[in-house]
């Protein structure tokens, strides 16, 4: 099989959401095998977020809580229009597992 490999691109935004979304569910929640039955399918996860991680300067800023939730609205008014009214906070519009909040986990004090 082709070892080629694939580049995808996102928006810091499309980068940065995703990324808490990874960390909360392999890190926090220690879910992700309830998540994803397929082992197979933990490789590209496991490279999907360490490449996101070492990418992100985003995950190490004092008000991450704040940030990730600005980017989580932008992302929801481009793809819906204007912010998503249909979504209370905490919830997600995809209908993906909700991730457990903790505030500022993954941003190390100013």
């Amino acid at each position: 099989m082709d070892e080629e490999a694939i580049t995808i691109r996102l928006t810091r935004d499309q980068a940065f959401v995703p990324s808490d979304w990874l960390y909360q569910v392999m890190f926090r929640s220690d879910d992700l095998e309830g998540i994803v039955q397929d082992r197979a399918v933990w490789s590209p996860i496991h490279a999907i977020s360490g490449t996101l991680d070492k990418t992100l300067s985003e995950i190490f800023i004092h008000d991450y809580g704040p940030q990730l939730e600005a980017a989580k609205e932008r992302l929801r008014a481009n793809l819906y229009g204007e912010a998503d009214e249909s979504t209370a906070p905490g919830d997600d519009a995809t209908g993906a597992p909700a991730a457990v909040p903790a505030p500022n986990d993954r941003s190390f004090p100013s």
